[in-house]
């Protein structure tokens, strides 16, 4: 991951960084091992460019097990009561890590939260390539009027487990093949078919060429060597005075 985004940009160390990878140059600040821990971060970069007149949007990526954390109560305030460029946009698979919406939190419509907050908000299918594509874009476009933040929730689902160590026990079998059904990929591919805008041959072409990035990412991944033990509490701890 070092040698890919190099000292311009930044990475925590060791095997586990993939969480922390940032590039300031492409204002994307990364991911946060604490859940809910980017929002606040997102309300503070929309505030800075409120106060310097830059017409920016901050967009915000979250699952709904961060809208149980009190991260996301006060992000939502102060970004409402400021009316600071903020989009946020939750993703919403119902079972976090590996507990099911319902019995973490009391209020499972996740935008009569946000809408708590007089925040204005949309459900989406999230399944659906171009019904997200358009509600981004509302949400965005009412975030640049200066109208304030803007929450969207993408109803959607995850096919296998949370990690490699999640068994997988908390949901039915079934539940997962339904879900199955409506693969977003393959909806919209057979949308584009079904009105002439895709052919078959230009699919597999497509879908084969993505299957070499991802081969080639992962096998670059795998030739990296790992980080020296001396580095384990580098950026850590402040260096002793001399």
């Amino acid at each position: 991951m070092a040698e890919m985004y190099g000292k311009r940009e930044g990475c925590s160390r060791g095997r586990g960084g993939s969480m922390h990878i940032f590039d300031a140059v492409k204002r994307f600040y990364g991911g946060n091992a604490i859940v809910g821990g980017g929002l606040p971060l997102a309300v503070g970069l929309a505030l800075a460019d409120s106060m310097q007149n830059r017409r920016r949007v901050t967009a915000a990526f979250f699952g709904e097990g961060a809208v149980a954390e009190g991260a996301f109560h006060e992000s939502m305030n102060l970004a409402a009561l400021w009316k600071l460029p903020v989009a946020f946009f939750c993703e919403n698979n119902f079972y976090a890590m590996g507990t099911a919406l319902s019995r973490s939190e009391s209020q499972t419509d996740l935008c009569a939260k946000a809408n708590a907050f007089g925040v204005p908000t949309l459900k989406v299918d999230g399944m659906d390539v171009l019904a997200v594509y358009e509600a981004a874009t509302q949400a965005a476009e009412s975030v640049r009027r200066g109208e304030g933040p803007f929450f969207v929730e993408f109803q959607t689902y995850r096919y296998r487990a949370h990690s490699m160590f999640d068994p997988d026990l908390y949901r039915d079998k079934a539940e997962v093949d339904e879900w199955k059904k409506r693969g977003p990929i393959h909806h919209l591919t057979n949308r584009l078919k079904a009105d002439g805008t895709l052919t078959e041959e230009v699919f597999l072409d497509l879908d084969a060429k993505a299957s070499q990035e991802v081969e080639a990412a992962t096998a670059f991944a795998e030739a990296g060597t790992w980080e020296p033990v001396e580095d384990l509490a580098r950026d850590v701890h402040t260096e002793s005075a001399t």
